[in-house]
């Protein structure tokens, strides 16, 4: 088995003579960190010097001497940016700093969004602007990435990286005699894997990812294994969807939580699928390595043991489920041999390719494995130097906490989806973690998830008077169980809730529940069932109904209101429902109704939690 990949003889301009590039990335999920690395593959390929940080891990009073500097961030929640750039956040809008702070720097922004959130890519929109005004100067506008294209972020991404290298080459141009390094030609992996003969005594991989300090939160990197204590399916047997209602058992970690947080979940691959990605790479799944990184001061991947086993390395850590980016066939074109897999592969990298690739990769959702399947000389050629360059790390999964502590002591709950649908490809595509978390049965022996809580993007108010409108359709209503039982728990009324699903005899979640509390005068139920008449009635035909009510409510009683589910069509449906009642019920005109919609959101009076 091969210890290092071929560097194909590439020369490098001495770091010392070539201009320094300094990529910050502020990352929740993962994609932003995508982004920051492909920029410094890029920027590897023209030639520049290239440093890719986390932005909290940046010594952020450092940027007044950095002279070209891009920032990717991501935009969470109500417009808040990033668990990892937080530090960094209140360091840059601190009054006291000076308006020529940084009147040396060249810089770019490059921000990532989801269109169905009122504040799309506002900490992108925000950073730039403060830039200017501590005197950076702006090589571009910043990108504003959208996960709501069809294309996805990429369709804003693509063009905007071809301006912004025209733009950096001509103000730092590299000598003539080092040419761009071609797509054709792999850049050097990263690390080295070295292969052990010999099993190691001790650094067994698992003990170093469980949390074992009982006085420290879990986190990503030492997350809580939790025992899982049931997994019922909540839906009926007619209905479409396998619905999970999961509780785990959190008596002996340090977690605590309130209404509003999300739990993050680390998923594994299957054990076919292990099998069948070492049996395509020609690689043993129980053989230990240690990594050795090329290049001073690359960190360890975080999470990954030392030593490790190739069957560790694949299931836990090796996103090998998702559908692969352009840069996984730009890579894997370069390490392919010579032939009609490598000229394929070569034509999928290139621009003219991309309609293509679209065609063949994004519009069926075919994965790492099954592309790696489709092009086996190729897998067979891969040096396990590159695996960590090639595939993207398992990113964490989050999902709203769907209990109260004060209701079920010791214990945390979530509802899961299980993501199942069928595309052109005979197989039917499956999300990992909720395909994962489905077939754990704690019935047939003890059962443990990696899990940490952090905080989420709604916020309930603790004013005991203060009323709450929950609208969650489906799954959405997740987070308002949790908000319910708490304040139920504190004796706070004003608990109204707008509940929708297909069927009450199917997918009507918590119902007895639901009605117990309903009796006791804790809350107030609004349902919309969509398919037990001939015409559809969703949430936002009930709030229109209830009109009278939810303007008291928010003008008269300042009520909080809260929306959370599927993206794609219920906000905008929900919105307008609302800017319908403040015309007709407060009698505004469509600006004036405009406007106080905008006035909630800002005062977070109005506060979404939405996914794709």
């Amino acid at each position: 088995m091969p210890e290092g990949g071929s560097e194909r003889g590439v020369r490098f301009w001495p770091a010392c003579a070539v201009p320094q590039l300094l990529v910050l990335f502020g990352s929740q999920t993962g994609t932003a960190q995508d982004e920051a690395e492909r920029l410094g593959r890029e920027a590897r390929r023209r030639r520049l010097g290239c440093r890719v940080q986390a932005l909290d891990s940046y010594a952020v009073a450092d940027l007044i001497r950095e002279p070209l500097v891009i920032f990717v961030c991501a935009t969470t929640g109500q417009g808040d940016p990033p668990d990892n750039m937080k530090n960094f956040w209140r360091f840059i809008f601190r009054k006291s700093l000076l308006s020529t702070s940084l009147c040396q720097m060249d810089f770019a922004v490059l921000g990532l969004g989801d269109s169905s959130y009122a504040k799309f890519n506002f900490v992108a929109k925000k950073l730039h602007r403060r830039l200017l005004q501590l005197g950076g100067s702006a090589l571009l506008p910043p990108c504003l990435g959208d996960d709501q294209h069809e294309l996805g972020p990429d369709a804003a991404i693509d063009p905007w990286l071809g301006d912004l290298w025209k733009k950096i080459m001509g103000l730092y141009p590299v000598p003539l005699d080092f040419p761009e390094i071609p797509l054709g030609v792999p850049l050097p992996s990263k690390f080295i894997f070295q292969f052990l003969q010999e099993v190691p005594s001790v650094g067994t991989e698992g003990l170093k990812l469980a949390s074992s300090d009982p006085q420290r939160p879990p986190s990503e990197l030492q997350p809580f294994l939790a025992p899982v204590i049931t997994n019922q399916r909540v839906t009926g047997p007619q209905h479409f969807q396998d619905v999970r209602l999961i509780e785990f058992d959190i008596t002996d970690s340090s977690i605590s939580y309130a209404a509003g947080d999300v739990v993050s979940i680390m998923p594994s691959n299957s054990e076919t699928h292990t099998q069948q990605f070492c049996q395509l790479l020609g690689l043993d799944p129980k053989q230990f390595f240690m990594l050795t990184p090329r290049e001073p001061g690359v960190p360890h991947p975080p999470g990954l043991p030392q030593p490790c086993t190739v069957s560790h390395l694949v299931s836990q850590y090796l996103d090998i489920a998702s559908v692969p980016r352009r840069s996984f066939f730009e890579l894997l074109a370069c390490l392919s041999p010579p032939g009609l897999e490598r000229e394929k592969l070569l034509e999928f990298s290139s621009a003219r390719g991309q309609e293509e690739l679209w065609e063949y990769c994004n519009r069926p959702r075919r994965t790492i494995l099954e592309v790696l399947c489709d092009f086996p000389h190729t897998a067979a050629a891969i040096p396990p130097d590159y695996l960590l360059d090639l595939i993207p790390r398992i990113r964490p999964r989050a999902f709203s906490i769907a209990s109260s502590l004060l209701a079920h002591p010791g214990r945390l709950q979530i509802l899961v989806a299980v993501v199942q649908y069928q595309t052109r490809l005979k197989e039917p595509r499956r999300g990992l973690c909720s395909s994962w978390l489905a077939s754990l049965n704690p019935e047939r022996g003890p059962i443990r998830v990696p899990l940490w809580v952090r905080p989420g993007s709604l916020v309930f108010p603790e004013t005991p008077d203060t009323p709450i409108i929950m609208v969650g359709p489906g799954t959405g209503v997740a987070p308002f169980r949790a908000a319910i039982q708490e304040r139920v728990a504190h004796s706070q009324t004003g608990n109204f809730l707008f509940f929708g699903c297909r069927k009450r005899d199917q997918d009507f979640y918590w119902q007895t529940e639901w009605q117990e509390l309903e009796k006791k005068g804790s809350l107030t139920l609004v349902t919309a069932f969509s398919r037990e008449q001939e015409q559809k009635v969703y949430v936002q035909h009930r709030l229109r109904e209830l009109g009278p009510l939810v303007w008291e409510l928010l003008d008269r009683h300042g009520a909080h209101f809260y929306l959370a589910g599927n993206a794609k069509y219920m906000p905008a449906d929900v919105a307008e429902a609302l800017t319908s009642i403040f015309q007709e019920e407060g009698q505004l005109s469509s600006a004036d109704a405009a406007a106080y919609l905008a006035r909630l959101q800002q005062t977070l009076r109005f506060q979404t939690e939405t996914w794709a």
